[in-house]
């Protein structure tokens, strides 16, 4: 059985501040000494043990896809903003529900999604929700894609305001 106490001291806990009713869920220690931490509104690193701290926070809406390795134990988080993909090396994969977290956090922020193809490669549009439960939409452009090419903005558009009637957000 998974036991967020074992994976989160105190000191990684109060490293990753939580209010307005946002909790903490899971966490691991990562290779290095790292630990990660998925709350309710978000994912976050804290580096050092002596004195921890917040090297990374982002919300759940940012996250386009992660992936599970479990042959090599290492959790790949990729990202709408096409930063670089966090690779997080879980040291004991087996103490902590991490993996199964963030896919129901992922899963959960996404209202409505569809991929188009289009010249260059597919694009992804979502609605998307965030902890408050305001909706928002995004088109995630694959490599190779031109967001602003004009046959290509006219289906994201179209395809975007679709998605946004659908739930009730203006076009």
């Amino acid at each position: 059985m998974f036991s967020r106490r074992r994976q989160l001291t105190p000191a990684v806990r109060r490293a990753v501040p939580v209010e307005n009713g946002e909790r903490h869920l899971a966490g691991a220690e990562l290779a290095g000494g790292e630990h990660v931490v998925a709350t309710t509104a978000g994912l976050a690193v804290v580096t050092g043990d002596d004195e921890p701290r917040l090297t990374l926070h982002r919300p759940w809406c940012d996250v386009d896809r992660a992936a599970f390795d479990p042959e090599r134990s290492v959790l790949t988080v990729e990202w709408v903003d096409a930063a670089p993909d966090l690779l997080l090396h879980l040291t004991d994969p087996a103490a902590t529900n991490l993996p199964a977290v963030l896919r129901e956090r992922v899963l959960w922020s996404v209202v409505l999604a569809e991929t188009l193809e289009v010249p260059g490669g597919q694009v992804r549009v979502a609605v998307r929700r965030r902890l408050d439960g305001t909706l928002f939409s995004q088109a995630i452009a694959g490599e190779g894609v031109d967001l602003a090419q004009a046959d290509v903005a006219s289906v994201v558009n179209a395809t975007e305001s679709k998605l946004r009637g659908a739930c009730g957000l203006p076009l």
